[in-house]
């Protein structure tokens, strides 16, 4: 009866945080996510995976979920229910050679569970951010024909991944899995012209706001294959793919005048859409095709080193606007294929040491991310590539013998360049993985 209401209990709580957007920062000013459907941290939400500095793609284990390599679902024990939750606070720091903003705030960062089907067959669902935007800035043009200008450039929402997966363990070595990802999520954007002056004879405050609706689904495969060497070395390969699709979403638009100051604002006239259009049409978004590769080798469950990479054609997700209703011109953002390298090592503790100390484990790693965003800038006809480098590290304490696992963690991030715009950000992370047993019929009451 315990097991069934654990499982109810972790149900439901997926099932309340489903209708809302997940979102790795909420708050934050991210001038970066005005572009596309925002800017995705994956897999650098989950203390789990920024503790080794991304090194996610061989990873597996019996008390905690990662949902970047479905393959490894197929790890957890039989008659075992894993719940697995994270937790993270961010101090974010945006800086050029001029001005610097901090901003501090924290999020739900991930929410999944897992447990068998049968002896080989595992599956998991779970509740991942997948990409935030929150962003707002305001330039001032003085002195013009129509008196002082202020453009406001404005965008929140974001992206949620609910997941289902399974792995399965074809042998003793080799499992495969897969993941159903339902994407969705509300973004709004807005510029608004604003013209600082009383005399609204000639020139009227405008605004024009974009509302997408993203509910698209994508997969994941995945595989990883464990070859024991002699006694005492294990060598660990694990790949992904993200297959490609090309999908819809919906798009709101409006375009109108008003008046008003900063507390209340009256509409005027709609320019867009015009009498008998309508506001709402179909936009694309692009998911090429994306693959992960990991080697990790391990001695004796009590060290280990793996080593990532990734590649894609762009990162994310390419959005690509109807041009008959495209209101804030041609996108900054251009294509450019995206690399990404992550190092991590893991000392795994002694379970059967005597001191507590003895049996916590130490992760730590390092990554680089080549053309994280790819901008046009001021006007150029090549794009300039923004790339993010990080590092991170964790200490992972086990709980009620072993089957739980409590792991801290902290990471650093900066994408971007002094001269043109940099974003640090230090992150702390608190995630809890709890191994049950369930399904299993006692013998005495």
């Amino acid at each position: 009866m315990k097991n069934r209401h654990t499982l109810i209990l972790a149900l439901a709580l997926i099932a309340a945080a489903s209708p809302v957007s997940l979102r790795a920062q909420n708050g934050f000013n991210i001038p970066f996510s005005q572009y596309g459907i925002g800017l995705t941290d994956q897999p650098y939400n989950m203390p789990t995976a920024f503790g080794i500095g991304g090194a996610v793609y061989t990873r597996s284990a019996r008390n905690t979920i990662n949902p970047f390599n479905p393959a490894s679902y197929a790890a957890i024990e039989p008659e075992s229910f894993v719940f697995d939750i994270g937790v993270n606070i961010q101090s974010c720091v945006l800086r050029n050679d001029v001005n610097h903003l901090t901003d501090a705030d924290g999020s739900l960062a991930y929410l999944t569970i897992a447990f068998p089907i049968t002896d080989w067959w595992k599956t998991s669902a779970g509740l991942l951010p997948y990409s935030s935007v929150d962003y707002e800035s305001i330039q001032t043009r003085l002195g013009t024909d129509l008196g002082d200008v202020q453009t406001i450039y404005a965008g929140q929402g974001g992206v949620s991944q609910l997941y289902w997966g399974n792995g399965f363990n074809i042998g003793s070595r080799l499992s495969l899995g897969f993941n159903v990802n339902l994407l969705y999520g509300n973004i709004t954007r807005a510029i608004t012209y604003k013209f600082l002056g009383n005399d609204t004879t000639y020139a009227l405050n405008s605004r024009s706001q974009k509302n997408t609706f993203v509910r698209n689904l994508l997969f994941d495969l995945g595989l990883q294959y464990r070859q024991p060497l002699g006694s005492r070395y294990t060598l660990r390969f694990g790949a992904t793919v993200r297959t490609p699709r090309t999908m819809n979403v919906s798009d709101q638009s409006l375009s109108y005048t008003f008046y008003g100051n900063t507390t209340s604002e009256y509409l005027l006239d709609t320019i867009f859409p015009a009498r008998g259009e309508s506001d709402t049409y179909t936009s694309t978004l692009r998911q090429p095709i994306a693959v992960g590769l990991g080697l990790a080798l391990e001695r004796n469950e009590r060290w280990e080193i793996d080593l990532d990479g990734y590649y894609s054609p762009l990162s994310g997700l390419e959005y690509r606007e109807d041009p008959r209703y495209n209101l804030f011109g041609v996108s900054a953002l251009r294509t450019a294929p995206n690399y990404r390298v992550a190092l991590g090592g893991e000392w795994k503790g002694n379970p059967s040491a005597t001191s507590y100390w003895g049996r916590i484990g130490i992760t730590a790693g390092l990554y680089h991310n080549r053309s994280k965003l790819n901008l046009q800038i001021n006007g150029t006809a090549d794009a300039t590539a923004i790339n993010e480098t990080g590092c991170g590290m964790a200490f992972k304490l086990p709980m009620r013998k072993g089957r739980s696992l409590l792991t801290l963690g902290i990471a650093y991030s900066s994408i971007g360049t002094i001269d043109l715009l940099r974003r640090d950000v230090i992150t702390f992370g608190i995630s809890i993985g709890s191994c049950e047993r369930w399904f299993v019929k006692r013998k005495y009451d």
